[in-house]
């Protein structure tokens, strides 16, 4: 293609080929150049672009440097419209690019708008999609493919797969890279999709393998030094001790990811793990939840002024919830839960579920028994809909209770018998 190119370029300027050569080159050269025969080093591409009169972007990638500009601005706009939390717009002005076709010989941009493609139709809530969109960029472009980007991308896949529900895959994806006979050096970015893997071990309810590979991880991280791989270690051993019901070493592990993230994260990605590390603490140490309320809203606020992506904004508010429900003020979580409830179009089942259900639980403690129960009927069908997880277990049994504390007897046994087959009792 570069020797079609200077050959269309060099007709268009009505030059010979013995014209073009002379006198740094031979014209027997740029014959073999123009035929595909030889590749042209650096050097001599410049020095053609300069006599031709033309770019060395054009020569290089079939566009000029005006093209070049409108390319990486229209990029730019797509990855702002992602960090800005506009999932959809992101996700619109990533396709036009690729549908275009102004990146068909600009493979490492090629590459940056089909994986920002995958990751705004991921947050627009479209799994399928995204796993097709991802699984096509890790066959197609593999040979060129970077080791980061080749590393990005498992960790996008596997997070797909266990948002899925699909365990398997999500556990297979990972291991591919990080299971063989060898373990390859780590990285921050294999640390990350290490996160992954752990992540899929305890959904599957794997904790045994899930203790073993997180202090793993920890051994890196600590190896590695790097503030990323700490935080990520840290939060993963936070989780896993959750589920494994080790409050006091869940609490260590959380506090030391917060005191890491505090003096190296930018205010967004601060403000998100604010929210997760409140949410946290309300599950083992709910008895102060004032004081997690107080976090929580400081998260809101943090998160409004930061543009956050909505899912982020509908976490907070949800787990804001809970907190006024533990404070016994179900006014106020059932205001929430209405705000939460209005914003639920397009998001996975499984958040779904969970909103449908919290906002039922307020609504029982209000005594609003009717309306609690259609509430509770829409989080049933989401959780029908949605994967079979650890997860999916813990959202059936709270349908169990609410339903059981608004006397929906065999509803109640129903969702406690869907908890148990959650996780194979």
């Amino acid at each position: 293609m570069v020797g079609q190119r200077i050959k269309a370029v060099r007709r268009q300027r009505g030059l010979s080929q013995a014209q073009l050569a002379h006198p740094e080159l031979s014209d027997s050269y740029v014959s073999l150049i123009e035929s595909g025969k030889r590749t042209p080093t650096p050097a001599v591409l410049e020095l053609l672009a300069e006599k031709l009169d033309c770019s060395l972007t054009y020569l290089i990638n079939g566009v000029t440097a005006e093209q070049m500009q409108e390319i990486e601005r229209a990029l730019s706009y797509a990855q702002l419209a992602m960090e800005n939390g506009e999932v959809a717009e992101a996700r619109t002005r990533y396709a036009e690019l690729l549908a275009d076709g102004g990146l068909a010989g600009l493979p490492q941009l090629w590459q940056d708008a089909e994986y920002g493609l995958a990751l705004a139709t991921e947050a627009c809530g479209d799994l399928d999609e995204a796993i097709a969109l991802l699984d096509r960029l890790c066959e197609n472009d593999a040979a060129t493919m970077s080791p980061e980007r080749r590393i990005a991308a498992a960790v996008a896949l596997s997070r797909c797969h266990r948002e899925q529900g699909d365990l398997a895959r999500a556990v297979h994806v990972p291991e591919q890279i990080l299971g063989g006979p060898v373990r390859p050096a780590w990285t921050d970015g294999l640390v990350r999709l290490g996160g992954q893997l752990l992540a899929a071990y305890v959904s599957r309810g794997d904790l045994l393998r899930a203790r073993q590979f997180s202090a793993e991880l920890l051994a890196a991280a600590e190896t590695l030094g790097s503030p990323l791989s700490l935080t990520l270690a840290h939060w993963g051993a936070a989780i896993v001790a959750v589920e494994s019901g080790q409050a006091d070493e869940a609490v260590a592990h959380v506090e030391r990811a917060m005191a890491i993230q505090s003096e190296y994260s930018d205010p967004r990605r601060l403000a998100r793990l604010r929210g997760d590390y409140a949410q946290v603490m309300l599950t083992v140490r709910p008895m102060q939840a004032e004081a997690w309320c107080d976090v929580l809203l400081k998260v809101e606020s943090e998160l409004a002024e930061s543009s956050a992506n909505p899912m982020d904004k509908m976490r907070c508010a949800m787990n804001l919830a809970r907190v006024e429900l533990l404070l016994a003020r179900p006014e106020q979580a059932t205001e929430r839960m209405r705000f939460v409830c209005d914003l639920l179009d397009g998001m996975p089942q499984a958040m779904r579920a969970e909103a449908r259900l919290l906002y039922g639980e307020a609504l029982a403690e209000l005594g609003m028994r009717e309306q609690a129960s259609q509430e509770l009927m829409a989080g049933e069908e989401c959780l029908e809909q949605a994967p079979v997880t650890r997860y999916t277990a813990h959202a059936w049994l709270t349908a169990a209770r609410v339903l059981e504390r608004i006397d929906e007897k065999d509803r109640s046994i129903d969702a406690y018998k869907r908890a148990l087959a959650c996780v194979g009792l």
